[in-house]
């Protein structure tokens, strides 16, 4: 019996709404070096800075990422975590070689994108579980075609060694300046996302896709419903569409930021229709995404009472928490080929 066939049967003998793997997505909030790169704005982020950055504080940052990545395995660590917010290469190695994440055996994509801060996204994945075929970084651009953003992350791989898996790591530009006087930006990174899942879909009309990302916008907002095309996840799937499996838990009003008093769902997942079809050899459980809200990465709200995310400052204020967003995650299942 093959590796493949073997670790097909074994998920099959499973239960039908347990995972075999989990995927997450988790906005770092500034993951920085305290060393200052000339060539981006990374001054406040260094020991001099306005946020006194050291290596301490790095390390207690890091270690808290580690640990939230653990927790939410349970035991099984995350098949594939993106990540944004995170300044070089040298963070995510320490990341994964310099916390209990060495015991797993983490592999690295990443690349300095053009984002004037300096922060790029990121993939980490289990190389037990995950092979890379190919790995490469599209531009964003906008206006006159000179401005540009983060990059989106695309990695092309071997889930378990049997189903090729097309994962977009995304972060689109920010409401600054204005929902209304933003918005051409968040459609320049949808209308590029969409471009590249159209490219994968007319390769391979069943091709299995996951999108994921902080897209500062919300599910049902013009860039996420308009721009990239994701439709609610209801109904009978067609394989070569794109469907946003935050849309049932921004309804319920669940979100992974807090903005004054109020939860956000611009942390999400979207995936190809071939990934919620029963008939999948690797399938999507929508039932099981969710905002991970473990209580060490909560704290209390003063202001707007409640819970908001432990971050890492709030203003100038150093406070220790892992960050201003909550990562989500969702589980994925490997079954038997007919």
């Amino acid at each position: 019996m093959t590796l493949c066939a073997l670790l097909s049967g074994l998920a099959a003998g499973a239960q039908d709404d347990r995972p075999d793997g989990l995927v997450m997505f988790y906005n770092v909030e500034n993951l920085f070096d305290p060393e200052d790169d000339p060539h981006t704005q990374d001054n406040d982020f260094t020991p001099s800075g306005k946020n006194a950055w050291t290596w301490t504080r790095l390390a207690k940052k890091r270690n808290s990422i580690a640990k939230t990545i653990i927790a939410i395995g349970e035991g099984n660590a995350p098949v594939l975590a993106g990540l944004c917010e995170v300044e070089n290469h040298l963070v995510l190695k320490h990341l994964v070689e310099r916390t209990p994440l060495s015991k797993i055996g983490y592999g690295i994509v990443h690349h300095d994108s053009p984002d004037p801060r300096g922060i790029d996204v990121a993939l980490l994945y289990r190389t037990d579980r995950f092979k890379v075929l190919h790995a490469g970084f599209h531009k964003v651009t906008y206006g006159s075609g000179s401005s540009q953003t983060r990059e989106i992350l695309y990695a092309k791989g071997l889930y378990a060694c049997c189903d090729t898996l097309h994962v977009l790591v995304n972060h689109w530009p920010s409401k600054l300046g204005g929902e209304k006087q933003s918005m051409p930006r968040r459609m320049a990174a949808a209308h590029r996302a969409k471009s590249i899942a159209d490219s994968i879909l007319q390769a391979s009309p069943a091709a299995n896709i996951i999108l994921m990302g902080d897209f500062n916008d919300t599910p049902e907002s013009v860039p996420l419903a308009k721009g990239l095309q994701a439709l609610p996840p209801h109904g009978n799937p067609s394989a070569d569409s794109l469907y946003n499996l935050m849309l049932p838990l921004a309804e319920r009003g669940e979100g992974s930021l807090r903005y004054r008093g109020q939860w956000e769902l611009i942390d999400q997942f979207i995936v190809s229709g071939r990934l919620l079809q029963p008939d999948a050899t690797l399938q999507c459980l929508p039932h099981g995404v969710k905002v991970f809200k473990a209580p060490f990465l909560l704290e209390d709200d003063e202001k707007y009472l409640g819970e908001k995310p432990f971050r890492t400052y709030q203003g100038p204020v150093y406070k220790g928490g892992a960050s201003d967003h909550l990562p989500v995650v969702l589980p994925v299942q490997l079954k038997s080929r007919p």
